[in-house]
């Protein structure tokens, strides 16, 4: 089964109460990935010796191409995908990715929750597997004033249409208007943005970039815009 966000099957296998070791919970998500069908498989892992002896077996098999974190670009992806214990940073990287499928194994639950929530992937357990929602309600949040909801609509209407997510220009309008128009944007909270921002289906990278920019103005901090967009506000 797909998830909302993902149109191929996602899991990640977590770890359990009550396991010692976390060989079955790798042995987990390479069952399930084995089980899914699709192109050649591949291994992301933070470096090339691993230690759990599922992984190095899987790893060993001639048609099975392993990737490690250093050196390791979105185009390295394709056919099934295993990803061992990715961070918040390779999380984001798994987006807009085009997949026959895809297994991460957990290691933090802080790192994963944010992606376990978006994604909505099948969860691997000891005993028992928890199928993704079929349907969850569309995520509802406070409308912010002074046309800040139809802002972020926008920008996140221009960064769906672009493979790599927001563009420079889009982000010299939002730090424009935030130095033009301080006032519409006093009221609003980080999280709010982070907030709307997610409800839009927003690029993880990118929805740390808006969050950034609100977060460095709420500091007092001014932008470098390029001078084309010095005087933009959003209308």
């Amino acid at each position: 089964m797909s998830s909302e966000s993902y149109n191929y099957p996602v899991a990640i296998s977590r770890l359990t109460d009550g396991e010692r070791s976390r060989e079955p919970q790798n042995a987990r998500a390479v069952r399930w990935l084995l089980e899914q069908p699709g192109g050649q498989v591949v291994v992301v892992t933070p470096r090339r010796e691993v230690d759990s002896p599922v992984l190095k077996q899987l790893v060993a098999q001639p048609n099975v191409r392993q990737v490690i974190w250093r050196g390791f670009s979105i185009g390295m992806l394709s056919g099934r995908v295993l990803h061992a214990w990715p961070n918040r940073d390779y999380f984001q990287k798994l987006w807009g990715q085009d997949l026959d499928a895809l297994a991460v194994i957990e290691w933090n639950e802080d790192e994963a929750a944010e992606w376990i929530e978006d994604a909505n992937p099948v969860q691997l357990f000891a005993d028992r597997t928890v199928e993704p929602v079929a349907s969850r309600d569309e995520v509802e949040c406070e409308p912010l004033p002074d046309g800040v909801d139809g802002i972020l609509e926008y920008v996140a209407a221009m960064a769906a249409g672009y493979s790599t997510g927001l563009k420079w220009n889009e982000e010299d309008k939002l730090k424009a208007d935030m130095m033009n128009r301080p006032e519409r944007w006093v009221p609003i909270t980080v999280d709010q943005v982070r907030a709307k921002c997610r409800a839009l289906k927003m690029r993880p990278d990118d929805i740390d970039t808006i969050a950034g920019f609100l977060q460095r103005r709420k500091e007092g901090r001014r932008f470098n815009v390029r001078s084309s967009y010095k005087s933009f506000s959003f209308n």
